[in-house]
């Protein structure tokens, strides 16, 4: 044990450390790995992004997880049995993953593991007085710390919680070290299973800094999908969806819910938005006999109008701060939806007074993104000295991830 400790002494007080991130989100597509080589912290963070690989889920596996996944009922036996296999897979794909690459485990300092979100569950949501905010990740960090022999950090929204805030999102802490840019007010969407982004002023000023889910992302379409199109995991490039026509009635009825309506910062996930609330709105519109090629068509204005009302609710908050000048922002695009042609010709058409651009402008791959970003709050964890967001809403200032050391 003292021989670990030293270790990570040591880890804290190098000028480098390369750290393996692994992200798998509400979508279940696969484990997205990244291999960062890190230098510095705080504000003064670099990443060099060595290796990123995307390891798709078997069939078998996706379907076992969704057992569970945001199931209130879920049978607790399962969710036991789960935490460990979870992560004995996923130290297993990382092993491999290293064994392509031709790096041998000894040369990795951490991994920060992400680990299965598979209910998640803020106050406002569970409405349940004596009860705090809460999230469940599983896939156990001490697991992966022995089978791969790296220390592992893992279980990162937990303190999230401890301290105030709602467990999600927390890629605002990243975002702000590592993409902050002076004079350039910067939104980071992430369309994943829900969508979210972070808000970076171009002052470069912590305390104005804050990140939110704004709604469905991919999360409703793949669910329908499955549903109703033979199994399908996904509408790919939205071949289904372009099908269709949209139900305005259907979607005014989709955005017709006080979520929409709460000031941001605020979370979400897919407890809400899954085919019990598309059918509860299809039952309010009477527009049950819909094809189910109109209905995705739908789905998809959905999420791009959900995105498309909580950057204009920021648009329009700064403009009633400083009516003299017109509010400026670039929006950086990345997560699975950005793979959607349809949703990302509907946002375009809905943000015409907002520049959208390709996260990779920013350096890094999309689809890379989350991953680097819990490699981030690792380096924070083992070497960071702590950034200041005062006093902003959901954003407390911790450092996040429980240690399991190998041995």
């Amino acid at each position: 044990m003292k021989a670990q400790i030293e270790k990570l002494f040591n880890l804290s007080l190098a000028k480098k450390r390369r750290i393996i991130g692994l992200m798998s989100g509400t979508s279940m597509d696969g484990l997205d790995i990244v291999l960062c080589k890190m230098e510095g912290v705080g504000l003064s963070t670099k990443v060099e992004v060595e290796n990123f690989k995307t390891i798709p889920y078997e069939v078998d596996f996706k379907n076992t997880l969704k057992t569970i996944f945001a199931n209130p009922e879920a049978n607790l036996e399962d969710v036991t049995l789960l935490n460990a296999w979870i992560a004995r897979k996923h130290a297993g794909l990382v092993l491999d993953t290293l064994s392509d690459w031709g790096i041998k485990a000894k040369e990795i300092d951490l991994i920060a593991s992400h680990g299965q979100t598979i209910f998640h569950s803020p106050a406002n949501q569970h409405l349940m007085a004596d009860f705090p905010n809460a999230t469940l990740q599983i896939g156990d960090g001490d697991h992966l710390a022995v089978l791969t022999d790296i220390i592992t950090l893992s279980d990162f929204r937990q303190k999230h919680i401890a301290a105030g805030g709602e467990g999600a999102p927390l890629a605002v802490y990243g975002d702000y070290l590592l993409f902050s840019e002076k004079a350039e007010n910067r939104i980071l969407l992430n369309i994943g299973g829900i969508s979210n982004f972070t808000y970076l002023p171009g002052n470069l000023q912590a305390n104005e800094v804050f990140s939110t889910d704004v709604g469905p992302g991919n999360t409703l379409m793949d669910q329908y999908v499955f549903k109703y199109f033979n199994g399908l995991a996904f509408d790919k490039d939205a071949k289904i969806a372009k099908t269709g026509k949209p139900d305005f009635n259907l979607l005014e009825e989709l955005l017709n819910f006080e979520f929409f309506n709460r000031p941001i910062p605020k979370t979400t996930g897919p407890e809400v938005f899954n085919i019990a609330y598309l059918k509860r709105a299809q039952e309010r519109s009477n527009t049950q006999n819909l094809k189910p090629e109109d209905v995705l068509c739908t789905l998809c204005h959905f999420t791009a109008e959900a995105i498309k009302m909580a950057i204009e609710s920021i648009s329009s908050l700064k403009l009633a701060i400083n009516s003299n000048e017109r509010f400026e922002c670039v929006v950086y695009a990345s997560g699975g939806g950005i793979h959607n042609p349809l949703l990302m010709e509907l946002l375009q058409s809905k943000l015409q007074q907002i520049k959208l651009v390709d996260f990779k402008n920013l350096g890094i791959l999309p689809d890379a993104k989350e991953a680097v970003l819990f490699a981030v709050l690792a380096n924070e964890t083992i070497a960071g000295e702590g950034t200041l967001f005062e006093n902003n809403q959901g954003v407390p200032s911790v450092c996040m991830g429980k240690i399991s050391l190998p041995k």
